[in-house]
């Protein structure tokens, strides 16, 4: 068995600017942070928040998303691996997300 399972994920807020000039080039810039909250009965929940921006001009350019997933564990499994684990299986679906939001602004 695998020392985590991803049993649903949602996202709980999206934040998006983007008043750019068209041809506008951008530098992007980005910072995150995963947390992870342990419940009863080898559950926990993983949290994603990332911000992706242009450096330049950060009040132009802006994806601000939380993402939370809800994981089952392992019995035995170390908290350590556990956060590693869930990060790993919650990350594509934050990518997949960020990038059809900007695909859909036409970005």
């Amino acid at each position: 068995m695998a020392c985590v399972t991803l049993r649903g994920y949602k996202v709980d807020k999206v934040d998006f600017v983007a008043t750019l000039d068209n041809g506008t080039q951008v530098k992007l810039a980005n910072k995150y942070a995963y947390n992870v909250q342990y419940a009863k009965n080898n559950m926990c929940k993983g949290e994603f928040d990332i911000e992706v921006y242009d450096s330049q001009n950060p009040d132009k350019f802006k994806i601000h998303v939380i993402m939370c997933g809800i994981f089952a564990f392992a019995d035995g499994e170390t908290k350590e691996r556990i956060h590693t684990e869930t990060f790993k299986n919650l990350f594509p679906f934050v990518k997949a997300f960020v990038t059809t939001l900007t695909a859909n602004c036409g970005i």
